[in-house]
Formats: C-alpha cells, structure tokens, sequence
C-alpha cells in the first residue's frame, strides 16, 4: 500500500452521528482508510469518550485517538434548520453511521427511508445493541450484556465467566462487523447504483464469534463449560505464573510444539501425557504450573525466545506497544499534539497513513457549512439560534 495517498478509501465521504466506542471505532477504521469523515456532534451534550481522564494538553487521549482524522460539526439535531442541513450533507456524503436506539432517528426526520429521498445512494448503518426490531430492540445494554446473552461468557474462564480487557462485542461484534457490512455494501453498489440500510447488532456479532463451539452444539452436543475444552483451560494450553508475578501463555498443543515446549523445560518425557482429553489434564497442568513458578519470566522469554513452539510473555500493553515486532511492521506511531508527544496504534490495514489527533467540538462546522454553499449570513444565523456551535 502506498505510503503517498492516504488510504484505499480516499473519496469516500461518511457522516457519523455515533458516540462513545463502537461506532466511533468503526469510523475510525474508514478514516483510517482515506474516507473522509465527519462526526456531527450535539453542542449541549458532548460525547463522554471526550470526557475519560487521561488527558494530553487538557483533551481526552481516548477521543485523540479513536476520532483522530476526523472532522467535527457542532449540530443540534433538534434545532429546526438541522434537517434540512442534515438533508443537504447527506445528498452529498456515501455513508451514515448512526448508534442511535431503534426510532431516534426516525422521530428526527432523518431515519433511512426520509434519508434516501435525498440520496439514493446512500449507505445507511445502524449499529446497535440489539438490532432494529425483535424483543430486546429497545432494550439498553452494554458489551458484558452482548457476551452474557450471545452465550461467550457462558465458557470463558477457568470456573466462572471472566471479563475480558477489552470490549469483544462492541469492537469484534459491533465495530468490525459494521465496518464489513459497509464494505460488502459499497461493493454492490458499484453494480446496482443503489444503498441500502444496514442494520447491526453487537449481540449478534458477539453469537457468530461463537464460530467453532456453535459447530458442536448445533449437531447435538453438549454446551461448553469453562475449563472443559482445549481452548478454554481443558487442556494444558494457558497462562502460567512465573516466579515473579509475572505469566507466560503457553499454547503448544500440536504435538510437534508439544514436544519442544517439554523438552524445553526439562521434562520431555511429560510430552505423552499432553494427548489426553481435555478436562484430564489437570494433574499435567499443576505440574507444568510448579515447574514454571520456579523461575521468572525473562528467564522464561530468554529460554523460549529461539524456540519455535507457540510459548509467549504475557505483555503488559506498554511492553507490546514497544515490541520489536510491533515497532518493525509500523504499529506504533508518535506524533506531537500541543506541543506533547504522544504515542498511537496505528490502523492495522493502513499503517503508514495519516494520523491526525482527533478535532475539537465543532473545530470545523464553517468549513462544512461552506463547503455545503452556506454563506456568512447564513452561518451565523445557524450559530446565533444554536443550531451550530
């Protein structure tokens, strides 16, 4: 990919009306990409991800980061000219992505059907938590709710369900799947001229996460518990405490990888006791454990590090950031933000493109209301009623 343009979707123009983490994150993915996006914020109640504590030059890193490349325009979609303004950015934008709960955006005037009169085009997404219709539409929920009810949690964990550092069903389930739908939909337009309305529900892309274990329980075999299956504590496959606090994830379940990992720690002869089924291999796991608890993880990492057989530290998130392997393929990128420096992931599927932190509440809402033909008068009459900050 070309380091010169700014992503394989430089053209395209997307309207996001989202908040928060889902939505956002999808947006940033396209930004990410080369579209243009603009977010269209409520002057009076601002995002709360521009809230989080962590702050650089008094701004939310969070919001630096999940809305860099971004334009903002300060709207009050209540105020009586935002319709028709709305109408008039969307008759020349490709996307709209709205986080809404099923019905906001209708009672506005600006739901799909009143949308496409202006826009025939258009490729209009809905990410919500349960979808646009059914029992629980309206319901209102969070990422543990999405992994409880899609059945995730049910089995993650040795014992009991555990939660995970980050948002699965917001991200995995919401975010990416929305980025997806999005893609496949531009794809057909290209031969049907037409958009269309996407309708994604982060429980549901947390139920299809299920890939594998819905495979079994679909041809009649029994749900799975924690700490029964290969991939869920079952087997030796896990993270081990090593003797300084620290762990060391050890995955080595072929029995190519098996026989290194053992021989590695000088007990090969335990190689054979890796092939029983899972849920028998506790006596093998406590041993394991006892072993690695004798020495500390960079004697560990020192050990394995030639080794290839799918044994890793456990990083805490500033040692990954500065990974070698992470470092070298472009991951981490640093930029300067008010005079302060500050480091950022970049976008995995466009890591040399451009990354600019993200804008301040309505940093550029006259550039889009010019670009859009509004003239000063007009602006400042829209600021004046409150309509645009």
């Amino acid at each position: 990919m070309s380091t010169e343009a700014s992503g394989p979707l430089t053209g395209l123009k997307v309207l996001d009306f989202s908040t928060l983490l889902p939505g956002p994150f999808a947006s940033q993915l396209l930004a990410d990409m080369g579209a243009q996006v603009t977010r269209i914020e409520s002057p009076s109640r601002p995002d709360l991800l521009r809230q989080l504590s962590t702050r650089v030059g008094g701004e939310s890193a969070a919001h630096l980061t999940i809305n860099r490349n971004k334009r903002s325009l300060a709207l009050d979609l209540k105020a009586p000219q935002a319709s028709e303004l709305v109408r008039r950015l969307v008759a020349e934008h490709d996307i709209l992505l709205e986080q809404f709960r099923p019905g906001v955006m209708a009672r506005l005037g600006l739901d799909y059907p009143s949308l496409r009169e202006s826009n025939p085009g258009l490729i209009y997404c809905s990410l919500t938590g349960y979808g646009q219709n059914g029992p629980l539409a309206h319901r209102a929920g969070h990422d543990i709710n999405y992994l409880a009810l899609s059945g995730l949690a049910s089995y993650s964990g040795h014992t009991e369900p555990v939660l995970s550092g980050t948002q699965v069903a917001d991200l995995a389930g919401g975010s990416q799947q929305a980025v997806i739908a999005i893609l496949a939909a531009l794809f057909e337009r290209q031969s049907s001229g037409l958009g269309q309305h996407l309708d994604v529900a982060m429980a549901e892309g947390a139920l299809a996460l299920n890939a594998m274990a819905s495979a079994a329980v679909g041809c009649g075999a029994p749900a799975p518990r924690p700490g029964t299956e290969v991939l869920n504590g079952g087997s030796f496959y896990d993270y081990y405490a090593t003797a300084d606090g620290r762990y060391l994830a050890v995955g080595a379940l072929e029995p190519q990888f098996a026989l290194v990992f053992f021989q590695a720690i000088d007990r090969p002869n335990w190689a054979a006791h890796a092939l029983a089924p899972p849920g028998q291999q506790s006596e093998l796991k406590g041993e394991i454990a006892a072993v690695i608890a004798e020495q500390s993880l960079g004697v560990w990492r020192q050990k394995f590090a030639a080794l290839d057989c799918c044994v890793e530290p456990v990083l805490n998130l500033d040692e990954a950031m500065a990974h070698p392997q992470f470092v070298a393929r472009g991951m981490v990128r640093q930029l300067t933000h008010q005079g302060q420096s500050i480091t950022q992931l970049a976008c995995p599927l466009n890591r040399q493109g451009p990354i600019r932190p993200g804008a301040a509440l309505g940093q550029h809402s006259e550039t889009v209301l010019k670009e859009l033909g509004y003239g000063e008068a007009e602006i400042a009459e829209l600021k004046a009623s409150g309509a645009v900050a």
